[in-house]
């Protein structure tokens, strides 16, 4: 536990407190996962989004003196990191996709889904221009919104379970300024949607088995439960998924889905699927592509 925020006089500069961060968080024995992989990036994140400086821009700000109150707030925060061990995320409320800043709170699971890196990917040839895109599961309205954005044309239905997470998700989507594109939906899966069909179905949905939710460390029970808990082996809500996404698709449709690490366990049980496996620069083999045609 690092001491108190008074020691802060001998701390001066942006630089000083990284690593002074970096130090109480490594000595803590921290975990990532929720925006950044390690030590100095969770630092830095934390000290340069409380001094309101840009995340992207270290270098020009590292030897830049703090004032008094800066060195009291900036400790403060590397001080509730460690001990609340809540993710940084949580305590700035800001998470960001491929440099896409996102409102979020502990209604919602932290944003890190693989389809928003596809999504925002130049090269990202899928589909051809889609003018119906849905998000199931869509939490905090992240990748209805990185949709919207990939397809300006397009409009976009994102569905929820949690009236707390569709909360959250509306106030995102008023913010980027897509309340006319964006229309969020509360039910289970395709159920308020009746028989609408879709260009482009986009999910991150649960998929934790009970092995892995009994090991959680305390960053990730800080998270919704029913935001991550998919039974026994993870895919409750992939084989759902699979069996009603076809009736929602349009001929030319597909599905692209995160599972996580059920690869094998998913091919073993629809030998008759032809899964495309995407790979992302953070992930391989845990999303999957099926076009109409392939189910």
């Amino acid at each position: 536990m690092p001491q108190s925020p008074k020691i802060t006089a001998e701390l001066l500069t942006v630089r000083d407190f990284i690593r002074y961060g970096v130090s109480c968080f490594n000595r803590a024995g921290l975990v990532y996962g929720h925006g950044t992989d390690n030590a100095f990036d969770e630092a830095a994140w934390l000290v340069l989004e409380t001094l309101h400086l840009p995340v992207g821009e270290l270098e020009p700000y590292l030897d830049a003196r703090l004032t008094a109150p800066e060195r009291k707030a900036v400790a403060a925060i590397i001080a509730r990191r460690i001990k609340t061990r809540k993710p940084a995320a949580y305590l700035l409320n800001k998470a960001y996709i491929q440099g896409v800043p996102f409102y979020v709170d502990e209604r919602v699971i932290v944003p890190r889904s693989f389809i928003g890196e596809m999504l925002c990917a130049e090269d990202f040839a899928l589909t051809d221009e889609s003018d119906t895109v849905l998000d199931l599961c869509t939490g905090s309205g992240c990748l209805a919104i990185l949709a919207a954005l990939a397809f300006p044309s397009a409009a976009v239905d994102a569905v929820d379970l949690s009236a707390e997470a569709l909360a959250v998700a509306k106030r995102n989507v008023a913010e980027h300024g897509l309340e006319g594109r964006i229309t969020l939906f509360k039910g289970d899966l395709f159920k308020p949607l009746k028989n609408k069909k879709y260009d482009l179905i986009i999910s991150n949905p649960p998929y934790v088995d009970a092995p892995a939710m009994k090991a959680l460390p305390p960053e990730y029970r800080h998270e919704p439960v029913m935001a991550l808990a998919a039974g026994k082996d993870g895919l409750d809500i992939v084989r759902r998924i699979l069996k009603e996404a076809p009736a929602h698709l349009t001929p030319n449709g597909g599905l692209l889905c995160e599972i996580g690490q059920g690869r094998v366990r998913l091919e073993d049980e629809y030998p008759q699927l032809e899964f495309l496996w995407l790979d992302s620069e953070m992930s391989e083999g845990e999303v999957f592509w099926l076009t109409r045609e392939q189910f």
